[in-house]
């Protein structure tokens, strides 16, 4: 079944858990794991294994936001995938090609790829021999388990990847037998595994055609018995007890000026050392680290959208969603909060202090992926960082941010050297260039692919300030300051001047709109005054005032950009489709029904468009627009559909999409594995795991429970009638560094609680109500209605 807290008030009761250094010393390790039992951890489980040729669809992930792997949990054979984010090949790709554009493909500017594949084999635990089976991706406490009976002996099996001690762990425990078998190494380019069998070790070490150097280590280390290792394996006998340590790594480092790569760093060296401090480490006190960790984070947040059946509680996850996605399904509101909890977790493996969560995240089965998954700068990178601070996980952030400031130099040396090229269809026909942007695709090197995205910089930057309006940390807003300085100057040079009939008096008037762009991903690619791109400048200009008036910068700048901002055009209705124009003219010029809800970017990520202060006419717009596009689609462009809905407090819209992303994905359709991966149609005969949906849903349900703007706070602006009984949420961030607990029955809350800086000043809307709030010194304040 799948297992919802039981003591779901108690959100915060870890929080003076140690802040573990990697790698954390042994007197700072807890000694024995404080796991959630079984009966109140969030789990997703399964009654067979998954099977390694849909291990995308059917393997369970792990993480520590530089380290992820996929494993099937095979009792006798079990299949593990392993990654490292940083192994990318590729370079700087930035060389334009005849069109003005660059080239994007895995010759030049690189791929994302697959580093290891490791296969732990268990004699005689065979399928017939097997009894009792059960695997288990553990949520609450962050472990793929694996329990099964052979014979009167039982068996356990947990699979981690810990963030202290940056190394993945294999722990077999057994009871009434022992433990035999052997795990083997080997690369996915080739390389020649070696082993050192007094050490029990097996490693490998290369380089890719970019340079980066890269290796992998297995140890074992077993209690009773004896281990060793020879040719590409490490072997284990009659062992009471045996903890498997992988660590892997590069040497890649996030500085432009060294190359992005650490020439003096040995990645086996490296490896040796953290396997081998992790090898020598008891193994309950190995486990104990990784749990505390990994509950400090995940346990910010709890989630209780009411209670499911017996009936659906006694299913498995796979079948559990199949019953859901039937026409006349009731809904099941715990299979929806592990949902949510699941993009939680992903997010905790995913995003640490490495790269941030490209396409796939750390889990990939090839080398050769869908879009080298690379980082879309158009949607999806932005999708897979709205959740974060909405779901207690701030820290996971910073990678995103890192990532950023590592890239910026790169950025706008490419933007000097070539974004106005003549080739250039995009290029600013001022023929003044300041500031950086980038392409629609980016990658670990500085590197741009496919088109150029002018756009794309002032949408990071929204982003990366909307995390210091979650925050309120000053030292961040420090950091992206440049980011947000730099994508104004872009944009102070290329906005051109046009005379527009004002809609109301006919009257022209003299405004500013961008050059020759294209709105994501169809229609003209030379149409001027784009709303995407209008929403989103008029977005970074409000954020870049705001951003120099609290750190006291650039003050003549600011008015500068102020004036800019104040002459923007911004979209209005077509009088032929009544739609809110994606492009200045009265006629859509792409399709229908195209997945990127692009001239919608002002409802949502943005605050222009609002329910409560728009003009009905462009509300009319919006929804006329967003019931165009249509209730089917990819899962990130379903995600994004419901976060509008629920902006507009259509509940149940949106909660009809959130069921539509977590819908089986069957013969390669959209929808999710039965891992709740979401998989992403290519083909007939095609599909591919992208995890934006994973996070874009559950910012979508945060978004139905409740909404802030700077300022302003809503309650349960949209919640569906599937949730509406009696629920429970706790941790959710709000922007002016706000937390909230919220209580709800009968479609209404019974209790809300706010937590932040004394002083705070918001006001809280509920059923009608406006309520002005000012937190106490104590930092809280509960309301009731």
């Amino acid at each position: 079944m799948l297992r919802t807290a039981a003591a779901l008030g108690a959100a915060f009761a870890l929080s003076s858990l140690p802040q573990f250094s990697r790698p954390a010393y042994a007197a700072d390790r807890p000694s024995s794991p404080a796991l959630v039992p079984d009966e109140e951890a969030v789990a997703l489980w399964y009654g067979t294994p998954g099977d390694e040729s849909s291990i995308m669809e059917e393997g369970l992930p792990v993480g520590n936001g530089r380290l992820g792997a996929l494993t099937t949990q095979h009792a006798s054979h079990d299949a593990l995938y392993l990654a490292d984010v940083t192994l990318w090949s590729g370079g700087a790709n930035d060389t334009l090609g005849p069109d003005g554009q660059f080239p994007y493909e895995p010759a030049t500017f690189g791929s994302f790829g697959q580093l290891a594949r490791l296969y732990l084999d268990i004699p005689g635990h065979t399928a017939s021999a097997v009894s009792d089976y059960r695997r288990t991706l553990d949520l609450s406490n962050g472990l793929a388990v694996t329990t099964y009976t052979v014979g009167t002996a039982s068996y356990r099996r947990e699979v981690y990847a810990s963030h202290p001690d940056d190394v993945l762990v294999i722990r077999l425990t057994q009871t009434g037998g022992s433990c035999t078998g052997e795990l083997s190494l080997a690369g996915t380019r080739g390389e020649e595994t070696s082993a050192d069998g007094g050490a029990a070790e097996a490693w490998f070490t290369a380089a890719l055609d970019n340079g980066l150097r890269y290796a992998a280590l297995l140890k074992a280390a077993g209690v009773g018995g004896t281990v060793s290792a020879s040719g590409d394996r490490v072997t284990f006998e009659d062992c009471s007890e045996v903890n498997l340590v992988v660590s892997a790594g590069t040497n890649y480092a996030p500085d432009a000026s060294a190359g992005f790569q650490d020439a003096s760093l040995d990645p086996l060296r490296v490896a040796r050392a953290k396997a081998a401090s992790a090898a020598a480490t008891p193994a309950r006190r190995l486990l104990a680290t990784h749990v505390a960790d990994h509950q400090r984070l995940q346990q910010t947040m709890s989630v209780d959208l009411g209670p499911s059946t017996d009936e659906q509680r006694g299913m498995d996850t796979a079948a559990r969603l199949a019953a859901a996605a039937g026409t006349d399904a009731a809904p099941d509101p715990e299979l929806e909060s592990a949902y949510l909890q699941f993009g939680r977790y992903l997010m905790i493996c995913g995003s640490r202090d490495s790269l941030p969560v490209n396409l796939q995240g750390p889990w990939i089965d090839r080398n050769d992926p869908a879009w080298m998954s690379d980082y879309h700068s158009d949607i999806n990178l932005q999708m897979n960082y709205w959740l974060p601070d909405r779901a207690g996980l701030s820290a996971c952030f910073d990678a995103f941010t890192d990532y950023c400031l590592a890239q910026q130099p790169v950025w706008e040396k490419t933007t000097r050297k070539h974004f106005n090229d003549p080739r250039n269809t995009f290029r600013n026909t001022s023929e003044k260039l300041a500031g950086w942007t980038l392409a629609f695709s980016t990658n670990i090197f500085g590197g741009n692919g496919w088109r150029w995205h002018p756009a794309g910089n002032a949408w990071l930057c929204n982003s990366l300030y909307e995390h210091y309006q979650y925050t309120g940390d000053t030292r961040h807003l420090e950091k992206i300051y440049p980011l947000l300085k730099g994508a104004c100057e872009f944009w102070e040079a290329r906005l051109v001047e046009v005379t527009v009939a004002d809609p109301g008096t006919g009257r022209e008037r003299r405004v500013l709109v961008d050059d020759h762009d294209w709105s994501p991903e169809h229609g003209p690619q030379d149409a001027r005054g784009i709303t995407y791109a209008q929403e989103l400048l008029w977005q970074l200009f409000g954020n870049y005032g705001a951003a120099a008036d609290e750190l006291g910068k650039d003050a003549a700048f600011a008015r500068t950009v102020a004036g800019l901002r104040s002459r923007l055009h911004l979209p209005g209705v077509s009088s032929t489709t009544g739609w809110l124009k994606e492009w200045m003219s009265e006629e859509n010029l792409g399709e229908k029904e195209h997945r990127h809800l692009s001239p919608l970017v002002g409802l949502f990520p943005g605050d222009r468009i609002t329910v409560e202060d728009s003009p009905p006419e462009v509300l009319d717009g919006v929804r006329k627009l967003l019931t165009a596009r249509g209730m089917e689609s990819y899962g990130w462009a379903c995600a994004w559909r419901a976060m509008c809905w629920a902006r507009l407090k259509d509940a149940e819209k949106a909660y009809r999409l959130v069921r539509t992303v977590m819908r089986p994905s069957v013969e390669h359709g959209n929808g999710s594995g039965i891992n709740m991966f979401d998989m992403y149609q290519l083909s007939g005969s095609a599909s591919v795991f992208q995890i934006d949906a994973n996070f874009g849903t559950p910012v979508a349900m945060l978004e139905m429970l409740a909404q802030s703007r700077p300022g302003h706070v809503e309650l349960l602006p949209a919640l569906p009638d599937a949730w509406a009984k009696a629920g429970r949420v706790t941790g959710i961030g709000l922007r002016g560094g706000l937390r909230l607990d919220l209580a709800w029955a009968q479609g209404a809350f019974t209790e809300a609680t706010l937590h932040g800086a004394a002083g705070t000043r918001v006001t809280v809307v509920a059923e009608g109500r406006r309520r002005e709030v000012t937190l106490p010194d104590g930092g809280a304040v509960t309301l009731r209605p």
